[in-house]
């Protein structure tokens, strides 16, 4: 049986990418011919089970966004000023979704390779009225690093402690959630002048259950030179 259209997804566009460099804000670079906004969009817009995307982005391009961005525009597909924090980036596009969008996504665009059984499995269990975060295990040894004073700018990094990894796992996005427990989260988060990085740390302080269902290697955010040129090997295939 077929499940009602009930998602809406929120694709986060709004920073500058700085630490990535390049001159060109970082959602707007190319992997293997194509912008990274568009290649995290895709997965989303083509799915049966969502209703709606909204793309929060810098003001300007909000109003004037990128010609090929532009011709996709439109139907499931709207735009967004993105705010001054990640949060209120999301809080903006949460409020465009449509109200028959019942469970919502919210995904970073620096995150141009995740796959259809990573969002199939967050859909599922925020339906199940659980938030939902794709993650993996934690592989290497992990140190835990004090900052001693030496001559230079930086100082000398010495190691303070080995961190137990065993319950240790990397978040990722898609994040997943019933969109009446988001839009409660955010509100708080708002009214206690506690803004998160993360929406899942902000559904964790209401005390609703966060599940991890399994990510993918795969589905990396895309910070430096050298993962913009992994995610181009990875995709060179597929253009």
């Amino acid at each position: 049986m077929r499940l009602p259209r009930d998602v809406g997804v929120v694709i986060v566009a709004a920073g500058q990418g700085r630490r990535l460099g390049g001159g060109v804000p970082k959602q707007y670079r190319e992997i293997a011919g194509v912008p990274m906004l568009l290649r995290s969009l895709r997965p989303f817009v083509g799915h049966p089970d969502v209703a709606h995307t909204v793309v929060a982005l810098p003001a300007e391009d909000a109003t004037h966004p990128p010609a090929w961005l532009g011709e996709v525009l439109g139907g499931s597909l709207s735009l967004v000023a993105g705010g001054a924090e990640r949060s209120d980036s999301v809080a903006q596009a949460l409020a465009a979704l449509p109200g028959s969008c019942t469970v919502v996504l919210v995904h970073d665009a620096a995150r141009p390779l995740v796959d259809r059984a990573v969002i199939d499995g967050v859909i599922a269990a925020a339906r199940g009225g659980e938030g939902a975060v794709p993650a993996i295990p934690v592989g290497d040894t992990l140190k835990e690093a004090t900052r001693v004073p030496a001559p230079g700018e930086d100082g000398e990094v010495h190691v303070q402690r080995t961190v137990p990894r065993e319950r240790l796992y990397r978040a990722q996005t898609p994040q997943g959630f019933p969109r009446a427990i988001l839009e409660e989260a955010h509100a708080q988060a708002r009214h206690a002048g506690e803004p998160a990085t993360d929406d899942a740390a902000m559904v964790e302080r209401l005390g609703v259950p966060v599940r991890l269902v399994p990510g993918s290697a795969r589905n990396f955010k895309v910070t430096t030179e050298d993962d913009l040129h992994l995610a181009d090997l990875l995709l060179r295939d597929t253009r």
